[in-house]
C-alpha cells in the first residue's frame, strides 16, 4: 500500500547547513522511495504564530522553497505547496477546534512553556499567548489530516502534537464517521539516523545560538569564513590529533565517503595543521553545495518560476483536499438544502458516487492497450501499446492499488484538455472507492 508522508517547514528563517544534512537532504532522499507518497508544505500560517515581521515572512518563504527545489526535490513526484493556498486546510481547522478538548490544548509544550516561563517572572500565566501559539496543535492536525498523511517526520519535541492530532482524529470519526474512518490516524516517524551537526562552537547547529554554517547565504566567502571559526583544540601544525569528538570532523563526515573519512582521520592522527583540515572541509561542502547554490540564486532571482511550481502544487492539493472537504462538511451537516425526496436521492448518490473506470482492449494492430475514463465516458489517461495483454493489466492493477503514485513510471498520457490534477483526483477517488468496496 501507498504510503503517504508529510512534512511542513516553517518559514521564519534561512536554511543553513544543519537544515539541510538534518531535514533537507533526507526528507528528499525518502521521497524517492517506491511506495511513498510525499507532501512537502511551506508552513506559512504556523510561520504567523512566531513573527510578526511581514518583510521576513516573505523572505523566508522565497529562501525556503528556493533552497528545496535547488536541493533536487522533485515536484513531478511530490506534491509541494504552500499552507496560505490551500483554504480548505483553515476551515478544516475549524471543523477540528470544535471536537478539540481545551484541556489537551492546556497540556501542549509550547503553551505550558509559555505559562511556566511567565510565572516564572511573577507575570500573569498568559502574558504574550496569543490564540494562535494556543491552537497551533489544532492546525497542525488539519495539515496533516487533510491529507490523510500515515507518517509524519518529527523531532522528539513535536510527537506530542501527532498524538492530539490521532486524538483529534479519533473523536471526529467516532462523532461523525458513521461506522466510516474518514480520517487515517498519522503515526509520528522519529528519524533516529537523521545527523544533527554541531555549530561552530560545538553545540547543535541553531540559529538562536548564533553558531551556524551557511548553506547558501553569503556565498563561497561566507562559508570559508564561518569554517574557520569553528572550534578546535590548540595542537599545533605537525602534532597528532584526536579525531574522535572533534565537531570538525564530525562536519566532514556528514559530507565524506567511507574511504573520505578514513583518510581525513588518518591525516588528522599524522599531523594535519587545523587550518588544512578546515581548507578541506570547505572543498568537500563547496563540491556539494557549490552546484545547488547557483540553482538557488536562479530561483531567488526569479521568484515568479518558484511561485509557478507552488501555484501546480497548491493545484495537486487542492485535486485531493476540495472534494475530502466536502465529505467533511456533508458528514458534519453542513449541506445542501434540497426537498424532501431529494434526500433520499442525494443520501443514495453519496453512497455509490460515480467513479473513474479503467478499460482494457485490443486494436486492430493486435496490440494492447488500457484507458483511464470518467464514469461518463470521458477519456482521462491513455496507454501507450503493449505486446502482451498481461502487461496492460499489470499497470491497471498497480493504478488501482497505488493510485496517482505510479503515474510518473507508468507509460501513459494525459488526454489533450485534462489537468494532470484531474487524473490524479480520479485516481485518488477510483482506490478510496475499490477500498471501501
Amino acid at each position: 500500500m501507498t504510503q503517504r508522508v508529510l512534512t511542513g517547514i516553517t518559514t521564519t528563517g534561512t536554511p543553513h547547513l544543519g537544515n539541510y544534512v538534518g531535514a533537507i537532504r533526507p526528507a528528499i532522499a525518502a521521497s524517492r522511495e517506491p511506495g511513498v507518497e510525499s507532501f512537502f508544505f511551506l508552513a506559512d500560517y504556523h510561520a504567523l504564530i512566531k513573527c510578526d515581521d511581514p518583510a521576513r515572512i516573505a523572505r523566508s518563504r522565497l529562501e525556503i522553497a528556493a533552497t528545496w527545489l535547488a536541493a533536487g526535490l522533485d515536484t513531478d513526484r511530490v506534491t509541494f505547496y504552500a499552507q496560505s493556498d490551500i483554504p480548505e486546510i483553515t476551515e478544516l481547522n475549524w471543523l477540528l477546534t470544535c471536537v478539540t478538548a481545551k484541556g489537551q490544548m492546556n497540556r501542549a509544550h509550547a503553551y505550558k512553556a509559555s505559562v511556566d516561563a511567565n510565572t516564572a517572572k511573577g507575570e500573569d500565566p498568559d502574558a504574550g499567548v496569543t490564540m494562535g501559539l494556543y491552537c497551533y496543535p489544532v492546525l497542525m492536525a488539519a495539515d496533516i489530516l487533510m491529507f490523510n498523511a500515515h507518517r509524519v517526520p518529527v523531532g522528539r519535541d513535536q510527537v506530542q502534537h501527532i498524538e492530539m492530532a490521532r486524538d483529534v482524529a479519533l473523536r471526529f470519526n467516532h462523532l461523525y464517521g458513521g461506522g466510516k474512518e474518514l480520517f487515517v490516524l498519522p503515526e509520528a516517524e522519529i528519524e533516529e539516523s537523521v545527523a544533527t551537526l554541531p555549530g561552530l562552537d560545538g553545540r547543535k547547529m541553531s540559529k538562536s545560538y548564533d553558531n551556524t554554517v551557511p548553506l547558501f547565504e553569503g556565498g563561497p566567502k561566507a562559508l570559508k569564513d564561518a569554517v574557520a571559526r569553528i572550534v578546535t583544540d590548540s595542537k599545533l601544525p605537525g602534532e597528532p590529533k584526536d579525531p574522535e569528538g572533534a565537531h570538525l570532523v564530525t562536519l566532514y563526515d556528514a559530507f565524506a565517503t567511507a574511504e573520505q573519512r578514513a583518510a581525513f582521520r588518518a591525516d588528522l592522527r599524522g599531523g594535519l595543521a587545523w587550518g588544512e583540515a578546515k581548507q578541506r572541509l570547505v572543498d568537500l561542502i563547496e563540491a556539494h553545495v557549490g552546484p545547488m547554490r547557483a540553482r538557488y540564486a536562479d530561483l531567488v532571482a526569479h521568484p515568479d518560476q518558484i511561485e509557478a511550481v507552488l501555484q501546480a502544487g497548491a493545484d495537486k492539493a487542492r485535486a485531493r483536499a476540495t472534494p475530502f472537504l466536502k465529505e467533511l462538511r456533508h458528514a458534519v451537516g453542513l449541506r445542501r438544502m434540497v426537498a424532501s425526496g431529494a434526500v433520499q436521492a442525494e443520501a443514495s448518490a453519496a453512497a455509490k458516487p460515480a467513479v473513474p473506470v479503467f478499460k482494457q482492449y485490443r486494436e486492430a494492430d493486435g496490440q494492447f492497450y488500457f484507458k483511464l475514463t470518467t464514469a461518463s465516458g470521458h477519456l482521462l489517461l491513455q496507454s501507450a501499446a503493449f505486446a502482451e495483454g498481461r502487461e496492460a493489466g499489470n499497470w491497471v492493477k498497480r493504478f488501482k492499488a497505488e493510485g496517482a503514485a505510479v503515474l510518473a513510471e507508468a507509460p501513459v498520457s494525459v488526454a489533450e484538455g485534462v489537468e494532470r490534477a484531474e487524473v490524479e483526483a480520479a485516481l485518488t477517488a477510483l482506490v478510496a472507492s475499490l477500498q471501501d468496496a
